[in-house]
């Protein structure tokens, strides 16, 4: 299988944290986290003081096995800014309105579980609920050599119009800017 998430350099809490700071989350951020997990990202973006943080998540089972996790508290602070919001990511991102969103970060699946967060109808979505200037996070892990889904996501990220696509080799993802 794939390798999905950098799990010996660092916590999980830091890399959730670097990925934050790859989009300018900050004090006042606006925040859409695709595919939320355990929370770690979201709670990241809480933490460094955003005022808002959507999370979407399709799987209550996921859901299920956070709220054991210490670790995700945050996300179900009835306090805190973040909001969960259940259904299909690629449904779930057609309620929001256009520049809903100072940064946004995509954790989905491995592309053969969840094609459909990985195509341009969907990119085109992220670029539309995205303030100009933000920024979008895409992790995709290091798939192999061989592999063309980084590839394939950044020439995805150009065609949606976001600009200065780069790979993040410490964060292992794409990073785009919606001008």
């Amino acid at each position: 299988g794939v390798k999905m998430h950098i799990s010996m350099s660092k916590r999980p809490s830091q890399d959730a944290e670097d990925k934050c700071k790859l989009i300018k989350v900050r004090k006042g951020s606006t925040v859409l986290d695709i595919c939320c997990g355990l929370g770690y990202s979201a709670s990241a973006a809480a933490r460094l003081g955003a005022k808002r943080v959507v999370s979407l998540e399709v799987d209550a089972n996921v859901l299920e096995v956070a709220r054991q996790n210490p670790a995700s508290a945050a996300l179900f602070d009835p306090e805190g800014p973040i909001q969960i919001v259940m259904g299909p990511a690629q449904e779930s991102i057609l309620a929001f309105d256009d520049e809903s969103f100072s940064g946004v970060m995509h954790d989905p699946p491995r592309f053969s579980f969840a094609g459909e967060l990985y195509s341009q109808a969907f990119y085109n979505e992220v670029f539309r609920v995205l303030k100009c200037g933000g920024r979008f996070f895409h992790y995709t892990g290091n798939p192999g050599g061989r592999s063309s889904i980084p590839n394939g996501v950044k020439r995805r990220m150009m065609l949606s119009g976001f600009v200065n696509v780069k790979w993040i080799d410490t964060c292992q993802g794409m990073l785009g800017i919606k001008p």
